[in-house]
């Protein structure tokens, strides 16, 4: 890449900031933690009257009410007495965005982004290892594999994501008030990549972010277009975020009408009527635009794109992977799988075995998808420069050094989040100051950190510079996974914590505060002994130690120990008897002198317990290595008859701090079949990572659920 491409780029790049930051510095802003046990998070979205619903992978909405500081249960998507349509939960697929309509005071709408559970076929552990009918075909050598393969491949009627939305009232969600919006098609039994994200503009358009749904593991981290006729077509990027026919690895832009229905916005990427293309694509070539976000006062769109994981190019294949980030004004072609930036073109590279040379590198400017899956126009628009990329240190160009992470951890996993709205009329204390009006926030999710990228102003459609905000040595962020700024002027996060497609014990939401005049929120510890038992009465010893308030005012107490809304005690620690059955939070609410309030709770549980669970998992081939069969036991303790038909294990890639789930199971024993992982070849920091879970049914009492992990790796 010369120096007349890197232009702009390279004056920022080139440059050291950490001295002379216009932003105030993390240790003016505090950290609130609003539910430590969120369940595996995925999406959050905060109401006009600062209540925030967030969604877990597994099917959970729950919300956060600051005024009781009580955290609910809405509503379990993956429970069909619930949402009859049920959930798909093979590899990543599950409950993901969140969003309310921007007319919510008067339309009550809540938006979801969901894999209903259709007819996808799921494994049979009778017939072992030897086939997963779970998993769908990669190789379609034979006729029973091609026939196979019809029972997962994209279909608008029987294999899809849904776009929905559901009326919202109280702390209810009305499942018969769906409307459905929009199915975005998937190749189920494979990973990888839904995207998920949903925003609105200021018109009132809604934006919704999908992955490229290709499975990128037989690649060997480049680009994975490989269409051979014996291969199953999800292995070929071209035939989603390449395809101008295709809603896949796309920024989708519509507008919802009343009933439910939709129309293509105006000013997308292809006009209605124009042949072999779809009008609600706003922006394509993406591989995984997992979180985005939309300036509502300007129309802008903060972009973060996911890299492929090769390290350092390589002749013949291509440029090391990158992640992006993109000020999107226009519609246009972001380059996936073809190009990275439109001067970093991958190589049309031959997958078929012993193939002497690969082809041509791809034209960036003139693309063609010659793909024999590619049902949309052949020429493609030309490849658009994203604002911001960076690889890997082994294969960075040094450019925009402010991304590497002086603590280490050097994953690829760009989050584009919102930019500050400074409103002069907002008098909430803890609102963030004017200087980071219309300045996008990005976080990265292997990275934890968040940096400001600030905007050339007034129009602030350029990058000008990049700051750190918060992460090491302040407001740390674990995995952080989604972001949005309230109706406060507060942000509120998600974090995902360290571990795989579980509720991690650093899994939180919180709300970051600015601090003015030196007056903090309380911090607040609670604890209580014990916390179970078969049968009541149970009473527990509850404790406040190590409740504080970091100003020293004065601080008052509110323990609710059912959860119902009702104050129960004001004492610092007090005791309390429970004579019925049941799961109870025990929520403390602490609020000092000056107003501010914070509450932290302990789960009380009376009769049926979570099951025990112990996995146990050994390679036939020991040591570990990919391409193995693993041989597993579950065993249960549970006081409910075990019923090993809802023991399911699953198998997941580890790499740096994130997974891809690869295949799953049922049973207290059985056999899993490892794929080779060509993707990652020579990486380091690979794990393979088997997760049970058992959920047990008792007789009218809620179902208490348990899980074991086992990491094991490679060559030990």
């Amino acid at each position: 890449m010369g120096i007349a491409a890197l232009g702009f780029f390279g004056a920022l790049a080139g440059s050291a900031h950490a001295q002379n930051s216009p932003f105030p510095s993390q240790s003016e802003f505090q950290k609130v933690q609003l539910n430590d046990r969120p369940g595996e998070p995925m999406s959050l979205a905060v109401l006009p009257d600062g209540r925030v619903l967030h969604t877990a992978r597994t099917g959970e909405v729950r919300i956060h009410n600051p005024r009781t500081g009580l955290n609910t249960l809405v509503i379990n998507m993956a429970d069909e007495e619930e949402n009859p349509k049920g959930l798909y939960q093979h590899d990543e697929e599950g409950l993901q965005g969140i969003a309310i309509d921007p007319n919510f005071d008067e339309n009550r709408w809540v938006y979801l982004y969901y894999s209903p559970k259709l007819n996808t076929p799921v494994d049979d552990p009778a017939t072992g290892a030897a086939i997963n009918e779970g998993n769908a075909p990669e190789d379609l050598t034979s006729p029973e594999e091609r026939e196979r393969l019809k029972k997962f491949q994209a279909d608008a009627q029987t294999s899809y994501l849904l776009l929905s939305r559901f009326k919202f009232t109280g702390n209810e969600l009305d499942v018969a008030s769906e409307q459905e919006i929009l199915r975005v098609p998937a190749d189920r039994g494979l990973c990888c990549h839904v995207g998920g994200q949903i925003d609105f503009d200021y018109q009132g358009n809604l934006y919704l972010s999908t992955g490229d749904d290709t499975n990128p593991f037989f690649s060997a981290g480049y680009t994975p277009i490989d269409d051979r006729e014996t291969r199953n077509p999800a292995f070929d990027a071209r035939r989603t975020s390449g395809n101008t026919n295709d809603l896949r690895g796309k920024i989708l832009k519509i507008r919802v009408l009343e009933d439910g229905s939709y129309i293509p916005s105006p000013g997308n990427l292809f006009r209605p009527g124009t042949p072999q293309t779809r009008p609600e694509i706003f922006a394509m070539g993406m591989r995984n635009p997992f979180r985005f976000a939309v300036n509502r006062k300007t129309g802008d769109v903060y972009v973060g794109d996911y890299s492929p994981d090769a390290n350092v190019p390589l002749v013949g294949r291509g440029p090391a992977g990158h992640g992006r980030w993109m000020l999107i004004r226009q519609p246009g072609n972001y380059g996936w799988p073809f190009c990275v930036t439109p001067n970093d073109p991958y190589t049309d590279y031959d997958f078929t075995p012993d193939a002497e040379q690969s082809g041509e590198e791809f034209n960036c400017r003139a693309t063609v998808n010659d793909s024999r899956h590619n049902t949309g126009l052949r020429r493609l628009p030309p490849v658009i420069q994203p604002d911001v990329w960076y690889s890997y240190p082994a294969g960075d160009s040094g450019l925009f050094p402010e991304l590497f992470n002086q603590r280490g951890g050097d994953g690829i996993g760009p989050m584009g989040g919102p930019a500050y709205e400074f409103d002069a009329d907002n008098r909430a204390e803890n609102r963030w100051p004017r200087v980071f009006d219309g300045h996008p926030l990005f976080y990265e999710w292997s990275r934890d950190y968040v940096k400001v990228f600030q905007l050339n102003r007034p129009n602030g459609g350029q990058l000008r510079d990049i700051f750190h905000l918060f992460g090491p040595g302040g407001i740390e962020q674990d995995n952080p996974m989604d972001m949005e700024f309230g109706p406060d002027g507060a942000l509120y996060s998600l974090e995902y914590g360290d571990g795989f497609f579980s509720e991690n014990p650093e899994a939180q939401l919180a709300r970051i505060d600015y601090v003015r005049r030196g007056e903090y929120t309380p911090v607040v510890k609670v604890s209580g002994t014990p916390t179970s038992a078969l049968v009541p009465p149970l009473t527990v010893r509850f404790s406040s130690a190590g409740t504080n308030d970091p100003d020293g005012d004065r601080i008052a107490y509110a323990w609710d120990f059912d959860a119902n809304g009702t104050v129960d005690s004001r004492v610092a620690n007090p005791t309390f008897t429970y004579t019925q059955r049941g799961i109870y939070e025990a929520t403390l609410r602490v609020t000092d002198t000056s107003g501010r309030s914070a509450s932290s709770s302990v789960r009380i549980v009376v009769g049926n317990q979570a099951p025990i669970v112990e996995l146990q998992v050994a390679s036939t081939t020991p040591p570990f290595n990919f391409g193995d069969t693993v041989n597993y036991t579950v065993t249960i303790q549970d006081e409910q008859p075990v019923d090993c038909s809802r023991v399911t294990v699953a198998y997941i890639l580890g790499h740096d701090q994130h997974g891809h789930p690869q295949t799953s199971t049922a049973g207290c024993s059985g056999q899993i079949s490892i794929p080779i992982d060509e993707a990652h070849a020579g990486a380091t920091n690979l794990r393979g990572v088997f997760v049970a879970t058992y959920t047990d049914q008792p007789d009218g009492e809620e179902p208490q659920q348990g899980s074991d992990e086992v990491v094991l790796t490679p060559g030990q």
